[in-house]
């Protein structure tokens, strides 16, 4: 019987991002090895190297409101066709980021692939950050903070139909995960958008077991599977302190990896990224070791 396959495709990419260092993001997952790990599963594991990204120095941020757009978009473009690559290939891809910008590329790549067979996609996202700007409500132009509404079909006409129709993915199948740190004027956005919201007052209340059932309830119903979306920032800086925009408070060590495992007892999950590592911010990697583990146990490893 044929292994299951993985291909690993690194985007190295800091642009849509205010602080500098998520670049080497794919860099330190490799270096916490990520290969070996995922490999030790029984899966084969095929690594297609990283993207090629402009280096922030030797270009200009264009318009204030979003900031290296068309950077942005030149290696989302890219990162849609190679992940459309592998699922055609039978592979299941995983990103390493780079910064949540990536998002619109990966997701852009699936929802094209899967509407091309008249399916549907599902998306689960964790976050400290809504991601939900628009280029209107932003209050740096920063576009790491803009993907989340791009993917739902909301802001720059150049990044929501990334995939050729609009939106990426529909309110009603995708869920935003451990929010804690929302701008004033995305809030709106969230709120309208029908998209299921689940703030970290909802994972104290409930527990993060019944805010993952509904997430992935939306997210398998009527859709051909998930899209795991996560932020390392969406964990608490006391465990995963290599993030570009720390924020205290958020998902603890056994709530982040309860939420893989319940994700991988699905077996509905056809991709994932891990973004926003920043190794200068980082001690001794841990932040990247955390990550390569958690997607290790979204692809089903257990304690028993």
């Amino acid at each position: 019987m044929a292994k299951p396959r993985v291909t690993l495709i690194g985007v190295p990419l800091d642009l849509g991002a205010g602080r500098r260092g998520v670049d080497m993001g794919p860099s330190a997952l490799r270096v916490a090895d990520v290969n070996a790990k995922v490999a030790a599963l029984g899966y084969a594991v095929e690594d297609w190297g990283d993207l090629p990204v402009r280096i922030r120095e030797t270009q200009g941020p264009g318009d204030p409101r979003l900031k290296y757009l068309k950077e942005i978009l030149e290696v989302c473009v890219l990162l849609r066709e190679r992940v459309a690559e592998a699922l055609e290939a039978g592979t299941m891809p995983i990103v390493l980021g780079g910064d949540h910008s990536v998002a619109m590329g990966s997701i852009a790549g699936l929802a094209r692939h899967l509407n091309g067979r008249r399916e549907k996609l599902g998306l689960i996202w964790f976050d400290a950050h809504a991601d939900a700007n628009t280029p209107e409500t932003s209050p740096s132009g920063n576009i790491h903070g803009m993907p989340l509404a791009a993917v739902l079909g909301h802001g720059a006409e150049s990044l929501v139909n990334l995939a050729g129709f609009l939106p990426m993915v529909e309110a009603s199948r995708a869920s935003l995960v451990g929010i804690r740190d929302v701008d004033p004027a995305e809030r709106a956005t969230v709120k309208s958008s029908g998209i299921g919201a689940f703030t970290m007052r909802d994972i104290d209340e409930r527990g993060m077991r019944s805010v993952m059932e509904e997430a992935i309830k939306r997210a398998t119903t009527g859709t051909s599977g998930i899209h795991v979306s996560f932020d390392l920032d969406g964990i608490d800086p006391d465990f995963a302190p290599g993030v570009g925009t720390p924020s205290p408070g958020g998902l603890s060590f056994r709530e982040a990896h309860l939420a893989m495992e319940m994700l991988a007892d699905t077996g509905k999950v056809l991709s994932a990224e891990l973004v926003e590592v920043n190794p200068i911010l980082d001690q001794r990697n841990g932040t990247a070791t955390l990550a390569v583990d958690l997607l290790c146990s979204l692809l089903g490893k257990k304690i028993l």
